[in-house]
């Protein structure tokens, strides 16, 4: 008896120690992917590329660790890189595009669980391997394609509706978040309803943007899971 509960007790303290130092590298890996979302929308900035590319580690730590890591990735992006670029209080609600780009991969990973899975598939035979290999890929890529798309319509709809608020109660700090704020000028005439020219004067730039960050965010996160599947 003394022996099956000293058995336990280590059992317990082993478990512990592993989900603490699952939280703890989960904790890391939010604050880099946060600290690399800004650090890739300042690139795209400097570079004139007029892309956002401050989701990409979001959609990557949502998929090793689920939705609650990623949403907090998200929003650690929005708060700290914020922050850094300071220009209004009403800035801070953008964390939600952020927060809704974890909650959609969240979705896809539960509707396309096999697609996106970042363990390899095992096959029987040299033949069946590379038949199985191209046929996952190919899945893979319709998936992360589709996963763009949402994302996309996702981010677009909700950052046109915080935008065009911004526009109606902030004049004053309208069309200071980059290329969407210059399309909407251009694209559409005074009369054309705020909100719904801010949804769309986003979306040419989200496919692009979205397209990156799907395709970019799963081979970041195939990376991550390699480095932690040993030691969770």
């Amino acid at each position: 008896m003394q022996r099956e509960t000293t058995a336990t007790v280590a059992k317990s303290r082993a478990t512990s120690h592993a989900s603490l130092l699952k939280t703890m590298i989960m904790l890391a890996f939010c604050l880099a992917g946060a600290l690399l979302n800004i650090g890739l929308n300042m690139l795209s900035n400097k570079a004139g590329l007029f892309l956002y590319l401050d989701t990409v580690f979001t959609v990557s730590v949502t998929l090793v660790g689920g939705l609650f890591w990623g949403a907090l990735c998200g929003a650690l992006t929005n708060l700290i890189g914020h922050t850094i670029m300071f220009w209004g209080w009403q800035g801070y609600l953008f964390a939600l595009c952020n927060i809704a780009i974890a909650f959609v991969t969240w979705l896809f990973i539960r509707f396309f669980p096999r697609e996106l899975s970042l363990y390899g598939s095992s096959a029987t035979g040299n033949a069946g391997y590379k038949s199985l290999l191209f046929r996952t890929s190919m899945e893979r890529m319709i998936v992360l394609t589709l996963l763009s798309f949402a994302l996309c319509f996702t981010v677009s709809i909700l950052g046109g509706l915080i935008s065009g608020l911004i526009g109606i109660f902030s004049e004053h700090e309208f069309g200071k978040w980059g290329l969407s704020g210059l399309l909407t000028a251009s694209m559409f005439s005074k009369n054309f309803p705020l909100i719904l020219a801010e949804i769309l004067s986003r979306i040419p730039v989200n496919i692009i943007d979205r397209l990156i960050t799907a395709f970019a965010g799963y081979g970041i996160a195939l990376g991550l899971r390699g480095i932690t599947k040993n030691r969770y």
